[in-house]
């Protein structure tokens, strides 16, 4: 424990906050302003396309593979945890309410980077027996033409997702049914590595399933309940949203010097747990993106974009509201799930602690069956050797079960600080390779503007090579 303690210490996750800080904001405005402000001009096209595909994955039961909308939820999924609930609780308890505006800006700019690398993925995506796998670290070798990079990332990717952030997500799920009921957390760690395991190791197919049910019946319960709070304290919202823009620019906390830490500790607070929670230009979502089925790199990476919004904009602002509104940040003995349950048991009453502990059962859950999804497709980038998945899967089973009894300081630590790395090698890749994306987005628009229901052939793009899934024109027009 004392080598862990050193290895994600102060010093470590300060520094890649930092790098993270410059390169996130800097390549989100540069996404956002070289894709012509895709993530708002075209955000009535993402919902058209999200609603298309629902339908389609519940008309086609029969079809192979996995939908646009599956592959949404999936990636939504592994979005939608602990740091919505848990991670902008421990925001707010340590930077204040400003970490909340903090949190919007690198969605609203993270959103640029999120089309990007979806897009990518999509593209450079592979067969994989009935259905398809991809992310960075096979953009890396296909297009960059840089396997060592792709290992790096798989690695780092495995390590942070399969097993890292899954143990943050058993450990907030514990901490929550001790509250909630009384349960010691080994028992809830030893039930959740029992069920994890059922579902790891049916592949993508069950994964898939799992998050498709469960995804949108969490969020909708969730930000419902949010909701009523709203109502019920609507007299205070205008007070409510002073306080989030002051408290960002450290006006609170007077003049000076004073002012400087508070908007510090706002923006890296809002910063990391934003980027923890909704993932934009980590590298994650694009595995996810690449598995689904569209006639069109762009579709994906535009639906996977909407996840960005849904997960930061709704959600963690439903946790947010109703953490500030309760006053419970300021009680220095709360932090977590623990602070967000109070809040949320102040303002409706006690039964929000079971509440609160479900949701974060279905929250957390759904995250560690996304979060595994990930390793898997770049375990299997790194070696088509089936004893590394069963490993692999061991592995996440009992990290799962060493998460829910560990000290939560440490493992969020842990988490920060394999983000960070993981995120940073993400980001100069898809610097490198943005041009394919914007190429992509304007032969689609084109597409659409002539009345087209956009298909995407390799020749759309001249000298793109190494492509596997996608046809070129002239060999489509000859079938």
């Amino acid at each position: 424990m004392d080598f862990l303690n050193k290895v994600v210490g102060a010093g470590n996750t300060l520094l890649w906050s930092y790098v993270l800080i410059y390169m996130l904001i800097g390549l989100g405005l540069y996404f956002t302003v070289k894709t012509k402000f895709v993530q708002f001009r075209l955000f009535g096209e993402m919902f058209r396309l999200l609603t298309e595909g629902a339908s389609k994955s519940v008309t086609n039961k029969e079809k192979k593979g996995v939908s646009s909308f599956q592959a949404f939820c999936i990636s939504t999924a592994s979005r939608v945890g602990t740091g919505n609930l848990a991670g902008v609780a421990i925001a707010i308890s340590i930077g204040g309410p400003g970490a909340v505006f903090w949190m919007w800006v690198i969605a609203l700019i993270g959103a640029g980077s999120s089309f990007v690398e979806s897009t990518l993925a999509q593209i450079y995506k592979v067969k994989d027996r009935d259905s398809y796998r991809g992310g960075p670290a096979y953009y890396m070798e296909k297009a960059l033409n840089m396997r060592w990079m792709g290992i790096l990332f798989s690695i780092l990717i495995t390590l942070c997702f399969g097993l890292v952030f899954n143990a943050a997500q058993s450990n907030t799920i514990s901490l929550a049914f001790e509250q909630a009921f009384g349960l010691q957390r080994w028992m809830v760690g030893l039930g959740l590595m029992i069920l994890t395991a059922i579902i790891i190791f049916g592949g993508v197919k069950r994964i898939a399933k799992v998050a498709e049910a469960i995804v949108p019946v969490m969020a909708i319960a969730y930000v419902l309940v949010a909701a009523f709070v709203l109502i019920k304290n609507a007299a205070q919202i205008p007070s409510l949203l002073a306080l989030i823009f002051s408290s960002a620019f450290g006006v609170k906390a007077a003049v000076g010097g004073a002012a400087g830490i508070a908007m510090k500790q706002a923006l890296m607070q809002g910063i990391k747990r934003g980027l923890f929670s909704n993932e934009a230009g980590m590298g994650s979502a694009p595995n996810a993106a690449a598995t689904a089925e569209v006639t069109h790199p762009v579709k994906q990476g535009l639906i996977q974009t909407l996840g960005v919004f849904t997960d930061t904009l709704l959600i963690c602002s439903a946790t947010a509201f109703v953490v500030i509104l309760s006053g419970a940040y300021t009680n220095g003995d709360l932090t977590g799930i623990q602070l967000t349950q109070t809040a949320l048991s102040s303002q409706v009453g006690p039964w929000a602690n079971t509440f609160i502990a479900v949701c974060i059962l279905l929250f957390a859950f759904s995250s560690i069956i996304g979060n595994y999804y990930y390793g898997e497709s770049n375990i299997e980038f790194m070696s088509g050797n089936k004893t590394w998945l069963l490993v692999y899967r061991v592995a996440v089973s009992l990290m799962v079960l060493w998460g829910s009894i560990s000290s939560i300081q440490i493992v969020w630590d842990m988490a920060d600080l394999f983000m960070g790395m993981m995120a940073v090698t993400n980001l100069i890749a898809i610097a490198m390779l943005g041009k394919i994306a914007f190429a992509a987005l304007k032969d689609y628009v084109d597409q659409k503007n002539a009345g087209k229901d956009p298909v995407f052939y390799v020749d759309n793009i001249p000298g793109l090579t190494n492509v596997e899934c996608w046809e070129e024109r002239k060999k489509s027009m000859k079938l």
